[in-house]
């Protein structure tokens, strides 16, 4: 089947409603969601080069206001990834910030110097941390839903329960599933229900990757996991 992601026929298609024109509805309810989807990636990024916590929220706020906005009007899929705009977006407010302010930069933080300051450079380490932390949060949540509308799955409780106790055995895992589930359920069992979750998990992961980016090719996708952290 598509994707799970309500408004996107295709990997940009978030991006395009959320500036189209014409269709006033659609376009507020996508920007919304665009701005869901990326606030928690900026406020952990701005939060990391402004020390004041109360700046980094109203720093962070206003990109969340240029979303609603529709200001990133300029994103382009032929221009590159998404992320990368949002991310040279955010660097200009910050300096804007410290030139408004006059406030001194964070000892270890001088943005011309970070990698990831020209457009050819590595990507930023502290960007695609809180790149790879959306990813899986929006993608936990995926399966969290399919969980929810597919009563007796169990897949994202199985898989949950994998994450927090890695080192425990499928009995170990069986168990503690009939403990919260009640009735009975076998390792073996149990060992499918978290194969079936790990693939459906994967699934929801390129479908998050895809959102973002121009080109859609299995290399890409490979790319991309590769360069936040999540290949793995």
């Amino acid at each position: 089947g598509g994707s799970r992601l309500d408004a996107i026929a295709t990997h940009w298609g978030l991006i395009r409603d959320a500036h189209a024109s014409g269709r006033p509805g659609e376009v507020v309810a996508a920007r919304r969601a665009l701005t869901l989807r990326y606030a928690r990636a900026v406020r952990q990024y701005v939060g990391g080069l402004v020390q004041s916590q109360a700046d980094a929220d109203e720093l962070a706020q206003e990109v969340v206001v240029r979303l609603m906005k529709g200001d990133f009007s300029v994103a382009d899929q032929a221009r590159g990834r998404f992320r990368d705009l949002l991310k040279t977006a955010v660097r200009n407010m910050v300096r804007n910030y410290w030139a408004r302010t006059n406030r001194r930069r964070p000892a270890d933080v001088e943005l011309d110097h970070l990698p990831g300051a020209t457009p050819d450079a590595d990507a930023e380490p502290a960007w695609d941390a809180a790149w790879q932390a959306n990813v899986l949060e929006h993608t936990w949540e995926a399966l969290k839903e399919y969980e929810r509308t597919h009563p007796g799955s169990h897949l994202y409780t199985v898989l949950r329960m994998r994450a927090d106790y890695p080192d425990w055995t499928s009995e170990q895992l069986a168990k503690k599933l009939c403990d919260r589930l009640g009735g009975s359920i076998r390792a073996d069992a149990c060992r499918q229900i978290l194969r079936r979750a790990r693939l459906r998990f994967a699934q929801y992961l390129i479908d998050e990757i895809k959102i973002g980016l121009a080109d859609t090719s299995p290399d890409r996708i490979t790319e991309e996991l590769a360069e936040i952290g999540l290949l793995q």
